[in-house]
């Protein structure tokens, strides 16, 4: 396979070591706990591999536990080395993009398209056609991440952005974790949710036996907030306008679910496939009904003005909201 080293930003400050001094507070903590906290434009996952290669030392000493316990006030260094050229081809592909300069492209992402290869989907995916469409994507992402600091479900379609530069990367990686990104959805929900607007405030974490699923999980659960709005009532279902304050995975999903409200066609999440139309008509729904409607953000490099990217509800959701209308 082609190495294809040229769609990766080179970095000259690569490889380059960080040095923190844990602190009192830490103590007990998990050191890829700590880590990503301490150095917020690098993932968890990407430290956790770090630490299992020997990159990290505490106190002088190779510590390969992410789950090492940590006692505060240790001297831990961190060798970043540079990104592993990318032996990935480009494939041709029909993006809708939204917006483009040197540092960002945002693009609408359609549904039934994985946004990088993983378990069971190596080829055809959205960073396969993103290498074809730009010169080059953030190499902090790794190997199979280039240029992604957010993610969508393969079958939720809308609006994402990817780094192309490396600074943009890291500014958006942590304007992410702080917050400062404005995240909008639309989804349709069966039944009938008895308040007109509301906030979901429940933790989210590995379902306990189901392992590819995420649930409530009020014991060890990481801190998920939802706020919803009901926008219009359909038939046995409604339309929801949904703000993330929080991004765990499968998130909506969940705490809909949770409320008894599941997504129109999750089935993973008891979300019905088949919905009765009010001519009688039963419709099969294909995919759940979650698109992410609209980002708002500084830019990550320029900063100046905010930008809004927004996305149209897609035809297939478009054709259910227009059957389960009721007047």
């Amino acid at each position: 396979m082609q190495v294809l080293a040229r769609y990766l930003t080179k970095d000259p400050t690569f490889p380059r070591q960080i040095v923190i001094k844990t602190e009192p507070q830490d103590q007990g903590m998990r050191l890829d706990k700590v880590l990503s906290l301490k150095i917020p434009d690098i993932s968890r996952t990407r430290l956790k591999e770090l630490i299992q290669k020997g990159q990290v030392n505490v106190n002088g000493k190779p510590c390969l536990l992410p789950r090492h316990k940590l006692k505060g006030r240790e001297v831990v260094q961190v060798l970043v080395p540079e990104p592993t050229p990318l032996e990935m081809a480009p494939i041709p592909m029909d993006l809708e993009i939204i917006f483009e300069d040197l540092h960002i492209v945002v693009v609408n992402k359609p549904a039934g398209l994985v946004v990088h290869p993983g378990a069971g989907n190596l080829e055809n995916t959205l960073v396969h056609g993103l290498l074809h469409h730009c010169e080059n994507l953030s190499g902090i992402g790794g190997i199979i991440r280039p240029g992604i600091v957010h993610r969508l479900d393969k079958d939720t379609s809308g609006v994402m952005i990817i780094a192309k530069s490396d600074a943009a990367h890291q500014a958006l990686v942590t304007a992410f974790k702080a917050r400062q990104v404005k995240k909008t959805y639309v989804a349709i929900t069966s039944g009938y949710i008895r308040d007109k607007e509301g906030v979901i405030n429940l933790p989210i974490g590995r379902h306990p036996v189901r392992r590819t699923k995420m649930a409530v999980n009020c014991a060890s659960g990481r801190h998920a907030v939802t706020q919803f709005r009901v926008k219009k009532n359909l038939y046995s279902a409604q339309l929801l306008k949904i703000r993330l304050h929080t991004g765990r995975t499968h998130q909506i999903r969940v705490h809909m679910s949770h409320m008894g409200h599941p997504l129109l066609g999750d089935s993973l999440y008891g979300g019905p496939s088949k919905v009765k139309t009010p001519s009688g008509e039963r419709i099969e729904i294909r995919r759940q009904m979650l698109h992410a409607e609209g980002l708002e953000m500084m830019h990550p490099v320029t900063k100046g003005k905010r930008f809004e990217f927004h996305a149209p509800i897609p035809e297939d959701m478009n054709r259910v909201i227009k059957v389960l209308e009721k007047d």
